[in-house]
């Protein structure tokens, strides 16, 4: 199983790096987890788009999915697509509000908008505490703890784990959505404080604590914002660990 970071920058692109997106991909099947602001430029210099054969988005803030909607005009505008994207719909697994919310976020007008079905060009499953079996992959689905209905996933492929956060505050389903993985992609927005907002993010000792916790063989950090300092971060999650973390970044690729 390979992953590739298409972008890593916490709540919002900062300079020079997209918002949170991930390429994950075995025996030629190509999964992507979110696509945040500039992850789909990215992921475009990687493959064509077309090529996916699935989207997991964790969660409808637009460092998740913004990208969507640039998506939405590649599949139904392209002049020479590979295939008729009509026929052949791109599997979107999200939360339920997805369809509307995506439509709103592409209609310019509400008249246009009482027009638009992303139906055409992609089919809708709204996710839960699920397994689905994507190609190669199994992925377990883990509702998580955030300000708006959100998913972590633990990706299996044959005896490999890659366990993916999305954006959550500690809750007691990480606990098993990272049980010995083989990497632990988690998020740490920030450092530890007793002023942080309930709820929404995860420190960098939490994630360290977490993955030593749960005996996680490796720790890649991710969306940290353009105003949290990376250092003070990796410096709480290390102390934390027992083990220096790694510091994703935007083009990144990574054997699990």
């Amino acid at each position: 199983m390979q992953l590739t970071v298409l972008g890593c920058s916490g709540s919002f692109a900062g300079p020079g790096a997209p918002a949170s997106g991930y390429l994950v991909e075995a025996e030629g099947y190509r999964l992507v987890m979110d696509l945040g602001n500039g992850t789909l430029s990215v992921l475009s210099a990687l493959l064509d788009p077309f090529a996916i054969d699935a989207l997991l988005l964790s969660h409808l803030h637009p460092d998740h999915c913004a990208d969507f909607t640039s998506l939405i005009v590649h599949r139904r505008f392209h002049p020479e697509p590979p295939y008729d994207p009509r026929q052949h719909k791109l599997d979107v697994y999200a939360p339920a509000e997805a369809p509307s919310r995506l439509a709103a976020a592409h209609a310019p007008s509400s008249a246009e908008l009482a027009e638009t079905d992303l139906g055409d060009v992609f089919a809708f499953h709204p996710l839960s505490a699920q397994t689905l079996h994507l190609g190669p992959f199994e992925v377990t689905v883990f509702p998580v703890l955030h300000v708006c209905e959100a998913f972590g996933f633990r990706i299996r492929h044959g005896d490999t784990v890659l366990a993916y956060t999305g954006d959550t505050a500690m809750t007691p389903a990480l606990e098993d959505l990272a049980a010995d993985a083989d990497a632990l992609l988690c998020e740490a927005s920030w450092t530890h404080g007793p002023d942080r907002p309930p709820a929404l993010h995860l420190s960098g000792r939490e994630a360290g604590e977490l993955a030593a916790r749960t005996g996680a063989k490796r720790l890649l950090l991710t969306h940290i914002p353009p105003w949290t300092d990376p250092a003070a971060v990796i410096a709480e999650a290390k102390e934390s660990y027992g083990a220096r973390p790694t510091v994703v970044s935007s083009g990144s690729r990574y054997a699990i």
